[in-house]
């Protein structure tokens, strides 16, 4: 048949179908292996490759969350319960898919233990059902028992990226942390954060853009949801 092909539509252009064929064919699983090194809660370096966990999506750094009156970091928080469990260890991982900023999406293992299904069992990342649901039933048990990050409020990844990306009338989307005063005082909102839609800037009465945390408790304003010193 392939030679009954060949003749048909010539040599170069059943090359051509059969080069076509090959690249609607899924990505080919590749095995690696390496020291894992944490660059936030869903990002790794496995030796010397850039690794995105596949099937997981957890907060980035800088992402809010609160409760109980109280607004901190999740991102970082998220992280640290990572790194805390698997930084250091030797890892095997299987390529999935190659993302949009040319990372390696891949599954990984730590002494067998698979590392996604850890971070959505503990409540340290949400299944990425977007893409995969292959821990869909682990975060409905997480989401049950209220683990991790189903015990506070927070933003879902993606939406929060969406409004971070939009920087929504901020004059650089790079520094979209709004700086507002009131009479609460100098109080800034991280976006994504659950006023920061709400909230608007007036640079002719003192409020300010700022582009890290770091950046707007220098200049004297302090965390929504933090008491007033």
């Amino acid at each position: 048949m392939i030679a009954g092909e060949a003749r048909r539509y010539g040599l170069g252009m059943f090359r051509f179908l059969l080069a076509l064929c090959m690249l609607a064919l899924p990505l080919p699983a590749v095995a690696f292996e390496g020291v894992l090194r944490v660059i936030d809660a869903d990002t790794f370096d496995v030796g010397d490759v850039r690794v995105r966990l596949f099937g997981v999506d957890a907060p980035e750094i800088g992402q809010p969350c609160a409760a109980d009156g109280e607004e901190w970091d999740c991102g970082r928080w998220a992280r640290d319960q990572v790194r805390d469990r698997f930084e250091g260890q030797w890892v095997q991982c299987t390529t999935q898919d190659v993302d949009r900023y040319e990372r390696i999406v891949a599954r990984c293992q730590a002494q067998n233990v698979d590392i996604g299904e850890t971070l959505v069992q503990e409540g340290w990342a949400w299944a990425y059902l977007q893409y995969s649901s292959l821990y869909e039933f682990d975060e409905k048990a997480a989401a049950v028992t209220g683990r991790g990050l189903w015990a506070v409020e927070i933003e879902r990844p993606a939406a929060y990226r969406a409004a971070l990306a939009a920087g929504p009338d901020a004059p650089d989307p790079a520094c979209a942390i709004k700086g507002n005063i009131s009479d609460n005082g100098r109080i800034y909102h991280m976006p994504g954060s659950r006023n920061y839609g709400r909230t608007s800037i007036n640079v002719n009465n003192g409020e300010r853009w700022f582009c890290s945390p770091a950046q707007a408790e220098a200049a004297g304003w302090r965390a929504a949801g933090q008491p007033s010193g």
